[in-house]
């Protein structure tokens, strides 16, 4: 119970940082975290996240039936629950609408992590899903290519889903994601065109340095 209670609280603090930095609007966004056995804990539906307050965090099972709590299950928790079956190495789940990444998307534009060294190595190359009508099935079927060994999608035209061994992972990954996309941005428009990426033997060089 001790576990559950910092889960929850945990997972308040992320929401309260995503309003915070303006990467989630009223009652936009999800949030969830592993909460023992086949438990998951999830932000309810139609509430602002940043107002969220420990003991509104549902606990569902890894089918998306209510376990307890009062409230609606987010209308986004099929994406979250093909994460978890997929990938048992995740341990939490946040989607956002992050404003500059969620533009390169509707802009059509690739985000490249191997421009910045940085992104490369914490976070590695940054797949965007195809379009999705959100809150259906298509959502998690759009995903389902770039869930393997990834641990961040962009959502077409829906902003960003980043993964961690804790809430706190996933929202940092967020974080940098965001903060790469203004530097990217920038640079555009610095030099009229999009940052060349790293050569290959950098990028192999970088990818020695995680598996060293």
């Amino acid at each position: 119970m001790l576990e559950e209670t910092r889960l929850r609280e945990e997972l308040a603090r992320v929401c309260r940082k995503l309003e915070k930095k303006g990467f989630i609007a009223a009652s936009d966004g999800n949030v969830s975290c592993r909460a023992g056995g086949d438990r998951l804990l999830i932000t309810p539906g139609g509430k602002a996240k940043g107002d969220l307050k420990p003991l509104d965090f549902l606990l569902i099972d890894l089918e998306g039936n209510p376990a307890a709590g009062k409230g609606t299950v987010s209308s986004e928790v099929r994406m979250h629950l093909l994460v978890y079956r997929k990938r048992p190495d995740v341990m939490a789940i946040v989607h956002a609408h992050p404003p500059m990444l969620t533009a390169f998307t509707v802009a059509e534009i690739p985000f490249e992590a191997e421009c910045l060294p940085e992104v490369w190595l914490t976070i590695g190359r940054v797949p965007t899903a195809p379009y999705a009508t959100p809150s259906t099935e298509e959502v998690p079927d759009s995903i389902t290519p770039h869930v393997e060994n990834r641990q961040a999608i962009l959502l077409a035209r829906h902003g960003s889903l980043t993964f961690g061994k804790s809430a706190t992972e996933a929202y940092l990954r967020l974080e940098k994601l965001e903060h790469a996309a203004h530097t990217l941005f920038y640079s555009r428009l610095l030099c009229g065109q999009l940052p060349r990426p790293l050569p290959k033997a950098e990028l192999l060089k970088l990818d020695r340095l995680l598996t060293s």
